[in-house]
């Protein structure tokens, strides 16, 4: 357990979530300071999406406490018999995601919008940027996701590690202190996911405090910080990647990489 918010950086502490009577987090603590990036591994439904989603609110916690750059989320536990847990600050809410880029499995893009109109609805709605200072910066994030010439292109047009390139384009527009991805190649044809995991590495070398739950295991060894392994809700091992693939301590954590190899 942890004793003080880190002053920058995302930290969740005892995360508790049921979903359909069953419990998904049982009491998760996480701590990813600048630079750093964490990847999380685990079987399908061993909480990995579901903890994510708990870190900006967009599943709300049963219980525990997380901190964004040394600011406590207001968040109302569930009641012991059976209440809804919910947000109390809907202002800081907006505001601590808007510090969050997030990338979906399923691209989540706008298809009556093209991709720089996808780019640019962020900024502009929510942190009020004027619509042309906004289409450069659109510009600009989908030239560094190598999609310059894609900008008036609409989803439909677009392939899949295309379409997951843009949404990666539109989280980094809104020029968030951190980046969490959500499975962002697992929508994907296996030909389209070096083209996505190539743009993540670039941003990994930038020095971007990034939150990756993934099941691509070379990626996450090659770019991570630290390594965390899920099984039934809770962080069963956590450690640098050197030693998290050579050495495993737990044995449900050697079966999992010995069936993903």
């Amino acid at each position: 357990m942890f004793h003080q918010a880190i002053q920058h950086g995302i930290r969740a502490e005892r995360i508790e979530k049921r979903l359909g009577g069953h419990a998904v987090l049982r009491g998760v603590d996480l701590d990813v300071r600048p630079g750093e990036i964490l990847s999380i591994l685990g079987s399908s439904g061993s909480g990995k999406s579901t903890l994510l989603r708990c870190l900006n609110l967009l599943t709300v916690p049963d219980r525990g406490d997380i901190w964004v750059d040394g600011e406590k989320l207001a968040i109302r536990a569930a009641s012991r018999q059976g209440g809804h847990p919910c947000v109390t600050d809907h202002r800081q809410v907006r505001r601590i995601r808007a510090s969050m880029g997030m990338v979906f499995q399923n691209f989540n893009l706008w298809p009556h919008k093209t991709a720089l109109e996808n780019v640019t609805e962020g900024p502009v709605l929510v942190k009020g940027i004027q619509c042309d200072a906004a289409a450069d910066r659109g510009h600009h994030y989908l030239a560094k996701v190598g999609l310059s010439d894609k900008a008036d292109a609409y989803p439909r047009h677009l392939s899949g590690g295309q379409q997951q390139r843009v949404a990666i384009a539109r989280a980094l527009a809104m020029e968030p202190s951190i980046l969490l991805f959500d499975e962002p190649t697992s929508a994907l044809d296996p030909e389209l996911v070096g083209e996505v995991l190539r743009v993540m590495t670039a941003l990994a070398k930038e020095g971007r405090m990034m939150v990756i739950v993934t099941h691509e295991l070379a990626f996450a060894r090659e770019i991570s910080t630290r390594v965390a392994f899920m099984h039934q809700g809770r962080i069963e091992e956590e450690r640098p990647p050197s030693e998290f693939f050579a050495t495993p301590a737990s044995s449900r954590l050697r079966s999992f990489l010995a069936s993903h190899r």
